[in-house]
């Protein structure tokens, strides 16, 4: 077939316009647009354009390897309430997993998963994977009632309009997190520390600069035995996840701490919980009691920094106590130690996360001896974490999260001199 010239041209002028449309697909309207609604206005646009009967999109949920309906086009019912689609089964999974368009002539149940599209009829599908930052993060397809013979064009439009899609679902679905994740770990964060006689507690937390909020947590509490509980942690990684994780192991080390006042032993249990629970969790956790009566610190850390004790008879040090294996670690090793450091009136002992110490391009011991000459006995704790904050911190912005505890006890409740 002989086709003219200004039928040629107005195939070419037709195709510039669709991709003009699909280029200008996301608009600054949509920019500040919920998850749900951007996808369910983004696909409205999508099946109008490609004259789609239902359009549908799939986000994947990696931790369970499975393609999630999200959002729907042009069906009478909520596709939420379809199956999920294991990554490398069926229509939508074999996109997912081979990153590539697939095109469907012929819809039964051996090219889908779903009823579904049986039941509707559909006889056409074309699907394409939504990829951000060369990752697939979910499958976009669209579906006919008729027969429909799809073009190198349908199939690049298409594909434009899903990545396009996903990037925007991305960045909306971070929004989200980030306050999620920010809520969260501002509501478990003590309100205020316990008041405990003849100690003195104040605590700082900064998030993240560069990847936003993290694990990081501190956490005080009065035992049933007047005992003063501390404990502070770093989950590894950032984001809502690690702040849920976070969440869970504070509440699994309030527990435990009701059940043995051995540190050793609170860490064992919740090192138990985490790697049967959550076993990609990872976690260094620091967890001391204070007793008043003795004004003895018992201490267990697992993998994490240990605290810097000031005194007036000597320069802040970095007490030399033993570290065991983070929480998660899931390696057999021997049993949890406790170790122990007596409180002097006046003295100041204080826990912190390795974002307080660690910069890229210096060495973390660089850190640890800025810290000590911040940590200044005979203090209040609140004007320890001012100073610490202010030397350590001043001038430029964490790119970890910082989390501080300074326990002082004071300095009137030493014993006065003989005369």
């Amino acid at each position: 077939m002989i086709v003219s010239v200004s039928e040629l041209g107005r195939q070419v002028d037709g195709a510039k316009d669709k991709l003009r449309r699909i280029e200008h697909i996301i608009d600054t309207s949509l920019a500040h647009v919920g998850v749900d609604d951007l996808q369910r206005e983004l696909l409205d646009r999508v099946r109008k354009l490609l004259d789609a009967d239902s359009a549908v999109i799939l986000m994947r949920d990696t931790s369970a390897g499975v393609l999630v309906p999200t959002a729907a086009s042009g069906l009478d019912r909520d596709v939420r309430e379809s199956a999920r689609t294991p990554v490398g089964s069926g229509f939508a999974g074999s996109i997912a997993e081979k990153k590539r368009p697939i095109v469907l002539d012929r819809v039964d149940d051996t090219t889908v998963l779903n009823p579904l599209w049986q039941q509707r009829g559909v006889r056409s599908m074309l699907g394409v994977p939504m990829l951000a930052e060369g990752n697939v993060v979910g499958v976009l397809h669209v579906n006919y009632v008729t027969q429909r013979r799809f073009t190198a064009d349908d199939i690049h439009l298409l594909q434009v309009a899903a990545d396009r899609i996903g990037l925007a679902t991305q960045a909306a679905t971070s929004r989200v997190e980030h306050a999620a994740a920010t809520a969260l770990q501002r509501s478990l964060l003590p309100p205020r520390l316990p008041s405990v006689p003849d100690v003195e507690l104040a605590a700082r937390y900064v998030p993240g600069s560069a990847a936003g909020i993290g694990g990081d947590w501190y956490d005080g509490f009065t035992l049933p035995s007047g005992r003063l509980g501390l404990v502070i942690g770093d989950v590894v990684g950032h984001g809502l996840r690690a702040a849920v994780i976070m969440g869970r192991m504070r509440s699994a080390a309030r527990a435990y701490a009701l059940e043995t006042e051995d540190p050793a032993v609170v860490l064992e249990k919740l090192d138990r919980k985490m790697s049967y629970f959550e076993s990609h969790a990872m976690a260094t956790v620091l967890y001391a009691i204070f007793d008043p009566a003795t004004h003895h610190l018992d201490v267990s850390l697992a993998g994490h920094p240990p605290p810097v004790h000031a005194s007036r008879t000597r320069p802040a040090t970095v007490t030399d106590l033993p570290v065991d294996l983070p929480i998660g670690a899931n390696l057999a090793t021997r049993p949890r130690r406790t170790s122990g450091l007596t409180v002097a009136p006046g003295d100041a002992v204080c826990f912190y996360t390795d974002g307080l110490v660690e910069r890229r391009g210096r060495s973390v011991d660089e850190g640890l001896d800025r810290l000590c000459d911040a940590v200044n006995a005979g203090t209040l704790a609140d004007e320890v974490c001012v100073t610490v904050m202010g030397k350590l911190l001043a001038g430029e912005d964490p790119s970890d999260d910082v989390a501080l505890v300074v326990l002082c006890r004071n300095s009137s409740t030493e014993p006065a001199a003989e005369a």
